[in-house]
């Protein structure tokens, strides 16, 4: 007879519970044990010039798989190498002053263990992730990496569960790590990952802005009318009014109206100066801020544009909102 659907409900509950409690004490447990192997590991692959060579087999190569991505796009240069292809000529991935780091829960993956003799042939440092601390590969490794589970969460023993993880989260562990070590920062990011929504949230205004040869400007004495043309050759719908060198204000499309409705007489208009309808409050940013930074600031104060000033407030570019929109920002 089927089970009542509650029944199935609360069986499966009770899975995933178990399953996710066992994986989380697991981790736990791992986090405990490290020590100076880790440690070590971390400063020789911070140290190399080459790359982390990734090996394993089955899930574990799998898992290899994501760390050599994690340790790639966090400024480390690695590449995974499926153990059984390297006898048939995916040896010569190797290179000196690479590290190999070879991944098996037994320690004994007898694809693993044939490579090694090219490992130490090129002198390569060797860092073993594994649950099997007396096995042939730990044996032979510069560097053990203890991702023993006490078991399984596969009721069976049998698939590889918690042992998984606990190299998935090694491998986590040891990227950030080096990382860390070598300030790889937010910029470095970035430059990894121009495309899709880390990229965007990354970018920076310098990438953006238009420079110092497109930027319309023009004197605090300048009369209206040449402003208003200034301002129409530049395209953006503003001006920057300079005065010995720095920005002392801005002149926008609503400026310009403005000015018009209160100065209706004839001539009026004219004799006006850049410095008698400009705002003397400019928002602005450095180049070096997140392009999102300045998406907030057009978006607090309702405007469609930023100059970029140096530190002595010297103007040195201009970002448009239509600029974000082109980078999918906006």
């Amino acid at each position: 007879m089927n089970k009542p659907k509650a029944n199935i409900t609360s069986d499966a509950l009770a899975s995933a519970r178990r399953v996710i409690g066992l994986e989380a004490t697991a981790l736990a447990a791992m986090a405990e044990r490290l020590g100076e192997p880790f440690a070590a590991a971390v400063e020789t692959i911070a140290a190399i010039d080459g790359r982390v060579v990734v090996t394993g087999m089955g899930k574990s190569g799998q898992v290899c798989k994501k760390i050599a991505a994690t340790l790639s796009s966090t400024g480390t240069a690695a590449v995974f190498l499926h153990a059984a292809e390297a006898a048939h000529g995916d040896l010569g991935m190797f290179a000196r002053g690479d590290v190999c780091l070879a991944v098996s829960n037994s320690g004994t993956t007898q694809e693993i263990l044939e490579l090694l003799p090219a490992v130490r042939r090129l002198s390569l440092p060797l860092v073993a992730m594994t649950g099997g601390l007396d096995s042939p590969l730990a044996a032979e490794a510069d560097f053990v990496l203890d991702v023993s589970v006490a078991e399984e969460a596969c009721p069976l023993g049998l698939a590889p569960t918690a042992s998984t993880t606990a190299t998935l989260a090694m491998g986590d562990a040891l990227a950030v790590a080096v990382l860390e070590r070598r300030g790889f920062d937010e910029q470095d990011f970035a430059m990894l990952h121009p495309g899709g929504a880390l990229g965007r949230q990354l970018l920076r205004i310098a990438e953006l802005m238009h420079g110092q040869d497109e930027l319309p400007v023009v004197g605090p004495d300048e009369p209206a009318h040449s402003t208003l043309e200034a301002m129409t050759a530049g395209g953006l719908g503003v001006v920057a009014v300079v005065d010995q060198g720095r920005l002392a204000g801005v002149v926008t499309d609503g400026d310009v109206r403005r000015a018009l409705l209160a100065h209706t007489g004839k001539g009026a208009f004219d004799s006006l100066s850049a410095s008698g309808i400009m705002g003397s409050d400019p928002k602005t940013v450095a180049a070096e801020a997140l392009a999102t930074e300045a998406l907030a600031l057009m978006e607090e104060h309702a405007i469609t544009s930023l100059f970029i000033t140096d530190k002595e407030g010297r103007p040195c570019g201009i970002l448009h909102m239509h600029d974000l929109l082109r980078a999918g920002l906006a």
